[in-house]
């Protein structure tokens, strides 16, 4: 654990630093954009603060070289290089789009090749699945399964980039709760390398975004822009793909070293990766229908996400980046209390989870509608009201 508590601290120190340091280089050359009919804030602001989230992110990955801790992740150096790569390609197409606004096709491009970076030189795909037991998936379903998932969680993510401070934060949180599951998961089985590459990366955006929230709190000095953004779907997908479908399935049924079922093992990967992003999700989903329906590209920007639907019900922009980690926390902590309280506290059982789950979304669903409640009070009030 002190590997990676270091590996948090190195990161957010270099992070806070560099990202000062392109605030100021950004004001200074003016390399910000104007204002956009569907931004929120009021004046330019840089948004080339996932320029310096990469720069920290990649001297984590090289000084992870120089830890014998980490050596098992080395031990495939093609794997991390790929990873390295595709970030790159990422990072260099986002500060583009950050800049110029590229057409939606030559992102989704680069999107997709970055993935195919990812599972065909990397090998980090999608092998198996779930489905009534451990199903084995053709090498061309696996590719394409794994091209699709980063390329849609990178955009889901990317999708809600729209108030100050949300996606560092949610971010923040998602891989917080990721790398408690995928630590522990490795420290019981032991298994994989890949259960220590999963845990390195969330381990390392924890740092990212610890050190980039400071100057995109509201009111933000630093947006990430899709070169942040981007790279965090990207690497938050990579990690959640390097431990889902890895597990053997000739060995599903057997017990672990601790003499416990792996079934759970083998579900949770797949659940908990989508309900720490099921916002980003949800949003990315009904962005596509919205836009899809309206006859224009899935990838058209607009002000109808989520975020904005929030400011619309009354809720001020840091109230509701609030009520998103709630959220994000509340729902990712109770998929991760299943794993704990059925393998750890009550063998077998589910129900604290599922009982911490029904509360909080509930106590979440109030905080969210509240305003909207309200508003429709208050107007009602009003037409009761007689008429001077």
């Amino acid at each position: 654990m002190r590997q990676y508590v270091f590996t948090i601290l190195f990161t957010a120190t270099i992070a806070l630093v560099l990202s000062w340091a392109v605030w100021r280089l950004s004001l200074r050359f003016k390399l910000y954009p104007g204002i956009r009919e569907r931004d929120v804030h009021k004046t330019p602001t840089p948004r080339l603060g996932g320029v310096a989230m990469y720069l920290a992110i990649l001297a984590a990955f090289a000084v992870s070289a120089a830890i014998p801790y980490f050596a098992i992740i080395w031990d495939d150096p093609a794997t991390m290089y790929a990873i390295i790569g595709a970030t790159t390609l990422i990072v260099l197409v986002g500060i583009a789009d950050d800049l110029w606004d590229l057409d939606w096709m030559i992102k989704i491009g680069a999107q997709f090749a970055a993935a195919g970076i990812i599972a065909w030189f990397g090998g980090l795909q999608i092998l198996s699945l779930p489905i009534g037991g451990m199903t084995v998936v053709s090498s061309w379903l696996s590719i394409t399964l794994t091209l699709f998932a980063l390329v849609v969680v990178m955009n889901a993510v990317n999708f809600i980039d729209g108030l100050d401070g949300l996606v560092a934060g949610v971010c923040l949180i998602a891989n917080g709760i990721f790398f408690v599951y995928s630590y522990l998961l490795v420290r019981d089985t032991g298994a994989s390398s890949y259960f220590n590459l999963a845990s390195f990366i969330a381990a390392v955006l924890i740092g990212a975004c610890l050190g980039f929230l400071p100057l995109n709190w509201s009111p933000a000095k630093l947006f990430m822009g899709d070169s942040g953004a981007l790279v965090l779907g990207l690497l938050m997908a990579t990690s959640a793909i390097a431990i889902t479908g890895q597990i053997d399935p000739a060995v599903i049924d057997q017990p672990d070293r601790l003499g416990r079922s792996q079934l759970l093992s083998a579900f949770v990967p797949i659940l908990l990766p989508v309900v720490i992003v099921l916002l980003p999700l949800v949003d990315f989903g009904l962005a596509v229908i919205r836009r899809m329906g309206a006859g224009t590209s899935p990838f058209t920007p607009d002000r109808k996400h989520l975020h904005h639907r929030m400011l619309d019900m009354g809720h001020s922009d840091r109230g509701a980046v609030l009520i998103f980690y709630a959220w994000t926390f509340i729902v990712g902590l109770a998929m991760l209390l299943l794993y704990v309280f059925s393998v750890y506290i009550t063998p077998g059982e589910y129900w604290p989870g599922i009982v911490f789950g029904g509360i909080g979304i509930i106590a979440c669903l109030v905080v969210t509608f509240l305003p909207a409640a309200r508003r429709r009070s208050a107007a009602g009030t009003r037409l009761l009201e007689p008429s001077s």
